[in-house]
């Protein structure tokens, strides 16, 4: 295999999957893994990939956001795991708030049907899911509809969270880090996920393992303000530990 074939093989794992690891590119691709390296090296400063530590992660560009279909296709085990580990924050009965996403989304899948749960969503297709449910109350937030997430954003659905107390706030993030803590591309959505945050007495964020390090255009939340992160086991250890020593709990599903 020549070097072009190979790069466009590279590329093409490391967004197909997330996160490719320098052992099984060169694996998979038949060469030593100096070699992977010094395409990695090459392919990052062409801007087509971040190299971490043990292999690589899709660029994530400050303004710009996947759709959710393109995102439901993506590290669907890990994000399994992470929704079925989230389960343990979920009340017997109360009121959660659980923001759109594709993460947050499988766990609304998983949902238990012995829980007298009120859910508040900005998502129109959690809303949608759990509409027949008949031991849970949903409440769709309102306002403009982002067709990219799917979400409800903007003033009429911020209201719509002022004035009430959940027990839990479930959100997504686009990046994490240590310095910049949570954010997001897009302003708007940065306002309501900050919203809902201030709305709940337990804040809890989920996220895979290829959000941490990444900084985008709109910051809604410190790491300190968060009370636990549930992630997969893809997570570096070095940042784990850098992020609970930040403020939350990372727990690794």
């Amino acid at each position: 295999m020549y070097a072009p074939e190979r790069h466009r093989a590279i590329v093409e794992r490391v967004s197909t999957s997330g996160r490719a690891a320098v052992v099984d590119l060169a694996e998979a691709l038949q060469v030593t893994p100096e070699t992977i390296r010094r395409d990695l090296s090459i392919l990052e400063r062409q801007g087509l990939i971040r190299r971490v530590h043990g292999g690589a992660i899709p660029i994530r560009r400050l303004g710009y956001q996947p759709n959710v279909d393109s995102r439901s296709a993506v590290l669907i085990e890990e994000k399994g795991r992470i929704a079925e580990a989230a389960l343990d924050e979920v009340p017997v009965e109360g009121a959660i708030i659980i923001d759109a996403g594709t993460t947050t989304g499988r766990l609304v899948a998983m949902l238990p049907h012995d829980r007298a749960l009120t859910v508040v969503t900005n998502s129109v297709q959690h809303a949608i899911a759990l509409a027949n449910r008949e031991n849970i109350t949903c409440l769709l937030l309102g306002g403009r509809v982002r067709g990219r997430t799917l979400a409800c954003v903007e003033s009429w659905a911020i209201n719509s969270l002022k004035g009430i107390t959940a027990d839990v706030a479930i959100v997504g993030t686009d990046g994490i880090s240590v310095e910049r803590g949570l954010s997001t591309p897009d302003r708007i959505e940065a306002e309501i996920k900050a919203a809902m945050l201030a709305a709940a007495h337990r804040k809890v964020v989920l996220a895979d393992h290829t959000k941490f390090g990444d900084d985008h255009f709109a910051a809604f939340a410190s790491l300190d303000d968060i009370d636990v992160i549930i992630t997969d086991t893809g997570l570096d250890a070095d940042v784990a530990s850098q992020v609970e020593a930040a403020g939350p709990m990372v727990v690794l599903a």
